[in-house]
This record gives C-alpha cells, sequence and structure tokens, in this order.
C-alpha cells in the first residue's frame, strides 16, 4: 500500500500483536500514535535547545563577562558532550526496564534542575560544572528513540525515529537563532550584558518543565498500555487471533548472537511463564482487546516470531554484555560517532568559525548563519530515514540496503570535511554552501543510523540505542577534543579535514559488518 495524504492525520493500520502503527498522524495529535510521535520530537527539541543554551551566547557576551580564553571555552563543550555520554548508557537499560516515557520525563525535570541554576555561574570552573548537569538533557534522545521504536512498525519506522530525532536535533539550531534574540531583547530594555545573558535561561527552563510534566500526563507507555503489561497484552493478542497459547510471548527469545546462550532462554520463558500464571486469571474473554478493522493483515507465523522476537525483555547484566559485545552494535555506535558525534562537534564551533573567517559578522549574525548548520536537521535527518525505509519497501526488505546508506553517508561526509578543512573558505557563500552540502550527508546519516537500529536485538532496543546514543556522543567528545588540540582551539580548519579523514576511514572500516546477527528471531 502506498503513501496517501490521509495518512497524515487518520488513525493509523496498526500490527495486531505490538499494535504498532504502520503510518505516521502527523497532523493528528489527539490520535495516541500521533501524540507520541508529538511529544517524542518536541520533548527531544526542547532538551536539545536547553542543552546547548550556552554556545550562541559563548564566542563573546559569556567569555568577556567570565574572562575566559579559548581553550576554556573547548572545554565546556568537552564537558557537556561527557555528561550525555554517560546518561545515555545508563538510559537505554533503564528503558528496557521502566519504559522509556517514564525516562524520558525524568531526564526532562531532573536536567532542568541545573538549567534553572546556571545563571548563578561566575568563572570557569562554574561554566564546567554547569554544562556537565546540564548535559543530562541531551540524554533524552535515547528514551526518545525507544519510544518512537516502540510505537511505530518496521515498515515506517526509519521514518518516525528520522523525523522525530531530526525535528529534535533541530533544536541545536533553534537556539542558535533565538537565544541571541532574547539576549539582544533583554539589552535593547536596559540590562547589562552580564545580566542579560542569565535571563535567557528563564525561556528554555520554562519549556523544558512543562513538556516534560504533559508527557507524562498526557501519553502512554506503549500502544498496549503500561510498561509492566506489555507481554501480557501481546500474550493475548496471539489468543485472541488463534495462535495457540503454549507459543506465547518470548517462549523463544531473540537470539543475541548465532550460538544463544540456553541457560539464558529458559530463564526467558521461565520469567515469561511465572508473569503468566501471576496474571492467569485476568486473560478472560472480556479482558482480550478486540481486533479492529484497521490491524494489519498477518499470518500465524509472523505474529508469532514477532511476539517471540521483537517484544522488549527484562535486561540482565549477562545479555547486556552480549549486546553490546556483537559485531552490530559496535557497528552502529561506531557508524553514530561519526554522524552526530561530528554534528555535535560543530554544531559547538560553527559560530565561531563563521566569526573568525568573516568578522564582519557580529555575534548574533554568525549564530543565525551557524543556527542553519542545526535547522536543516528539519528535512536531512528526515531524509536519511526516509530514503532507508524507501530502499527497505522496494527492494524486497533488503537490511544490507540499510546499511549500506549509512555507509554512503559516511564516506560522503567525510569526503566533504575534508574539502572543507583543505580550502578553509574565506568567501562566505562558498563556506555556507559547503557546510550546508556537507550537513546533509551527515544528519541523513543519524537518520539511516536508527532506522536499522530498531531491526537489531529489537528485544534488547533500549540497550542497543543507548549504546548507539552514546557513541554519538563518544565522537562529539573526540571531535571536540581534535577542536581543542589544533592551534589551542584556533585551527578550525585543520580539525575538519582531520575529522573527514576520522569519518572516511571509519565508515569503510566497518563496511564488512553484516546488518544482523546470524539465526536472529524477529527484526527482519
Amino acid at each position: 500500500m502506498g503513501l496517501k495524504f490521509s495518512d497524515l492525520y487518520s488513525a493509523p493500520e496498526v500490527n495486531p500483536v505490538t499494535r504498532k502503527a504502520r503510518s505516521i498522524p502527523f497532523f493528528n495529535p489527539i490520535n495516541v500514535y500521533g501524540r507520541v510521535f508529538f511529544f517524542s520530537w518536541f520533548g527531544f527539541m526542547i532538551a536539545f535547545w536547553a542543552w546547548y543554551t550556552f554556545p550562541p551566547l559563548l564566542t563573546l557576551t559569556i567569555k568577556k563577562d567570565l574572562n575566559l580564553t579559548t581553550v576554556q571555552v573547548a572545554n565546556s563543550n568537552i564537558v557537556s558532550l561527557c555528561a550525555t555520554l554517560l546518561v545515555r548508557v545508563v538510559a537505554g537499560p533503564l528503558c528496557d526496564q521502566f519504559g522509556s516515557r517514564k525516562v524520558f520525563g525524568g531526564l526532562l525535570l531532573v536536567g532542568a534542575i541545573p538549567l534553572g541554576l546556571a545563571p548563578l555561574v561566575k568563572n570557569a570552573t562554574g561554566l564546567y560544572i554547569s554544562r556537565f548537569f546540564i548535559g543530562i538533557l541531551g540524554g533524552t534522545f535515547v528514551p526518545c528513540q525507544v519510544w518512537s521504536t516502540g510505537f511505530f512498525d518496521k515498515n515506517v519506522v526509519g521514518t518516525a525515529n528520522a523525523l522525530t530525532g531530526g525535528f529534535g536535533n533541530a533544536g541545536g539550531g533553534i537556539t542558535y537563532f533565538i537565544m541571541p534574540a532574547v539576549y539582544d531583547g533583554f539589552v535593547h530594555r536596559g540590562y547589562s550584558a552580564g545580566v542579560s545573558w542569565r535571563l535567557t535561561f528563564i525561556v528554555p527552563l520554562v519549556m523544558v518543565i512543562l513538556c516534560g510534566v504533559c508527557l507524562l500526563l498526557l501519553c502512554p507507555d506503549t500502544p498496549t498500555g503500561k510498561w509492566a503489561d506489555r507481554h501480557q497484552a501481546a500474550h493475548q493478542a496471539l489468543i485472541i487471533h488463534g495462535v495457540e497459547e503454549k507459543s506465547a510471548v518470548v517462549d523463544v527469545p531473540g537470539a543475541i548472537t548465532d550460538k544463544a546462550s540456553i541457560d539464558t532462554d529458559k530463564r526467558r520463558a521461565s520469567d515469561t511463564k511465572d508473569t503468566d500464571m501471576e496474571k492467569k486469571d485476568s486473560i478472560t474473554p472480556n479482558s482480550v482487546p478486540p481486533t479492529f478493522d484497521h490491524e494489519a493483515q498477518m499470518t500465524k507465523e509472523e505474529m508469532l516470531v514477532t511476539a517471540q522476537g521483537e517484544i522488549v525483555v527484562k535486561p540482565t547484566l549477562s545479555e547486556a554484555v552480549r549486546v553490546a559485545a556483537s559485531p552490530q552494535t559496535i557497528f552502529h555506535i561506531l557508524t553514530y560517532m561519526n554522524s552526530f558525534g561530528g554534528e555535535l562537534a560543530i554544531n559547538s564551533i560553527l559560530a565561531s568559525y563563521y566569526f573568525k573567517n568573516f568578522p564582519h559578522l557580529n555575534q548574533t549574525t554568525a549564530a543565525n548563519w551557524a543556527a542553519m548548520f542545526g535547522f536543516l536537521n528539519f528535512v536531512t535527518r528526515p531524509l536519511g530515514g526516509i530514503v532507508s525505509d524507501l530502499l527497505y519497501k522496494f527492494f524486497g526488505h533488503s537490511l544490507w540496503l540499510k546499511k549500506a546508506w549509512i555507509i554512503v553517508c559516511g564516506v560522503i561526509t567525510g569526503v566533504m570535511l575534508i574539502i572543507i578543512g583543505r580550502l578553509d573558505p574565506h568567501d562566505q557563500s562558498t563556506m555556507i554552501g559547503l557546510v550546508s552540502l556537507m550537513s546533509i550527508f551527515l544528519e541523513a546519516g543519524n537518520g539511516a543510523n536508527f532506522s536499522l537500529v530498531p531491526h537489531v536485538h529489537p528485544y534488547a532496543n533500549g540497550i542497543l540505542s543507548g549504546l548507539t546514543g552514546a557513541g554519538g556522543n563518544l565522537g562529539g567528545v573526540i571531535f571536540a577534543i581534535i577542536f581543542r588540540l589544533m592551534d589551542n582551539g584556533g585551527n578550525y580548519a585543520k580539525s575538519f579535514w582531520v575529522i573527514g579523514c576520522i569519518q572516511l576511514g571509519v565508515s569503510i572500516a566497518v563496511s564488512w559488518i553484516p546488518p544482523l546477527p546470524k539465526g536472529q528471531i524477529g527484526g527482519h
């Protein structure tokens, strides 16, 4: 079935087992799928904006007010990324344990605390501490993607994740556009520069708190209800569709590697049977959810495979280690390190790079041009996911093509970064044109990556998403250190071509890894 305009506002067709939607009701926030989709991207956008509140004013105003050196500014960028890396590693397993909605809302509300305290910063040490803890908000990317994956089926999940991630990443553009404008507004009202930049934090603070509260109050954990009941709901769906009860959920889990642990299999089956026994009395004809006309058509075998391999299970340490050590996970960590890591590092210095090469620009104008890099995420990251989904749909559900698209984006990005670094353009049109062209493939690589992630280890999606997201921040730290080391943070051009060489090499080095582990159940 092709894409119809009505899909953008109508109740979507759903998977009969997982109740995941097979279209995105983009313009229908009343529908539960449209509502979750909205809060997924909007929550991450607000978090990204708040996470990057400092950089737009750090180049001149805050740097001067706090008597910072260029090295200290670069160090603060690195510190901010380190915190987010740690939060993303932890957030993945927490999503599998408690559900992504609770983790998402919790990170927003906890991150609001250091955001509200940021105006108290008075020196470099305070800046480091403030940016470290505000980095908590950057960790919201993981529950954003896991939540989206939980509501949208394989045929459209790449587009859904790319849209939520892309619109969210656009918060990096919003902050460069809004924060200088808010600052200028306070200055024009007669406030000093030192007071004005501190007052600008009020705007993202209010938005973060409001979004976190609304997300928790207005949205469900999963399409079937509470996170704790997800296995039971799938079990009931199998019963009403005529699949034998003995074949119920997770009795034959998706393999982590080609030789899954027998003990782990027994443990999962035992856990599921215990849960089923505890809730046995609740499985009655009256409690079974009804079928609907908009259910997708699936064979009993397809439904059973979905239940066995694509329902998230409670994580254990041994399983987390197996997922983390698999070649597919390493592939996603390294490729996302390239794409999102590059975006984070470049986003932190782009206004300064423009200001250095084009001295006629003032702080606000340089920030506005830098904002374009973030704003392109409205188009470029979704483009990466949409292309990936189209390749999957029209070429026999080939995951090799999804993986190849990630590699293509990485290779072209690396070449473009090398070109920018070697030319070091001092013509404004040339510079902005090259950066925009590079950003198309850099940011499309983000969307392409999280189009493939939901297919890999689907029963441990939180763990994989967390590690992949953390890989992005690891890349951000590595690339930020490169920017910091090149002539004490002043040689942006050299940093660009060095980062380009790294991206090119990494993309080629991981191109041999198969998209899925051998023998994996589900995710195909």
